[in-house]
């Protein structure tokens, strides 16, 4: 399988008393769909995945299910703790009917690169779905190196890495050593350097809210292969994927920004809080910016009559 397009992680809305607003997370669903996202992800951190229960995650892949029907592939988030739990989640995707699972390192317990293999390799027997492996050690801890590759890649249903390290020479590693495995940006603010070195797929959080401008980004590099309008449209939203990043407010900013757009959002849980007014009004002005900047490009393109069809941005 491969995962060609924007992918969103989608998000978790949650009333103000914590409980899951499920509602706004159908909504969501249907708004990513009808405005021509490629793939989803069900399950993912921006989704807040470690901060629900069991049952709620299984309960999500049941109702993704539901709500997509087969319009288009949805990954299953299935990482936790132990190896044991994860293989739980897999095994519940695949009898739910997930496309694909999206499996990071465990966090905390630090496994070698060896034992992070035989855990991504059980947890493909455990589902027998394609999988799309996370590489984010900033947030576990530690980092699919070359020998933990060479020993997954030769699982044909590990297909693909979203690889979210931020260091520009994993990119050329991937694509130099192990071409047999899909490169994935999972890091918006390098994904011009990813399109460059021939990747097609993008999990960005940042579709959330900013899903068309996505949508044109990649549609410049990967099928207009046009990097230069793809290089003014990155730019133009550079600010914007800048602030998500800063200060560790990255699911508290997109859910902002959904809200200031009247999209599906509600509160973070808990031990995340929400955005004070200084990053808000950061957050509002680089989205107005960026959206503004990347419309322009986009019509400018229209006029001088494009040769392949993209598409169309927010009047």
């Amino acid at each position: 399988m491969r995962f060609d397009g924007v992918y969103t992680p989608v998000i978790t809305p949650f009333h103000e008393d914590q409980s899951i607003d499920e509602k706004s997370w159908g909504r969501m669903i249907e708004w990513q769909i009808e405005n021509g996202v490629h793939g989803l992800v069900i399950g993912g951190s921006t989704g807040e995945f470690y901060a629900l229960s069991p049952e709620d995650r299984i309960d999500q892949f049941r109702k993704a299910k539901d709500i997509v029907r087969g319009r288009v592939p949805w990954l299953a988030g299935v990482n936790a703790f132990t190896t044991d739990e994860s293989c739980a989640f897999a095994a519940r995707a695949r009898e739910i009917g997930a496309d694909g699972t999206l499996v990071a390192a465990p966090p905390y317990s630090l496994p070698t690169e060896k034992e992070l293999a035989l855990h991504c390799l059980k947890i493909e027997r455990a589902s027998g779905l394609p999988m799309m492996l996370y590489n984010y050690p900033g947030r576990t801890g530690v980092e699919m190196g070359e020998e933990f590759l060479s020993r997954v890649a030769q699982n044909s249903n590990i297909c693909a890495i979203k690889e979210t390290s931020g260091d520009i020479n994993r990119v050329h590693l991937i694509a130099r050593e192990f071409p047999q495995m899909q490169l994935v940006c999972g890091a918006d603010d390098q994904v011009l350097e990813f399109f460059v070195w021939g990747s097609t797929g993008w999990v960005c959080g940042a579709a959330n809210c900013v899903l068309k401008e996505a949508l044109a980004i990649w549609e410049a590099c990967t099928v207009e292969k046009d990097f230069d309008k793809g290089r003014r449209m990155t730019m133009a939203m550079m600010p914007l994927f800048s602030v998500l990043e800063r200060g560790g407010k990255f699911v508290q900013c997109v859910k902002y920004a959904c809200e200031i757009q009247g999209l599906p959002s509600g509160e973070v849980r808990l031990p995340l809080r929400p955005l004070k007014k200084e990053l808000a009004r950061d957050m509002r002005d680089v989205l107005t910016t960026g959206q503004r900047a990347v419309r322009a490009i986009f019509e400018e393109g229209k006029r001088q009559g494009p040769a392949a069809k993209v598409h169309q941005l927010r009047a």
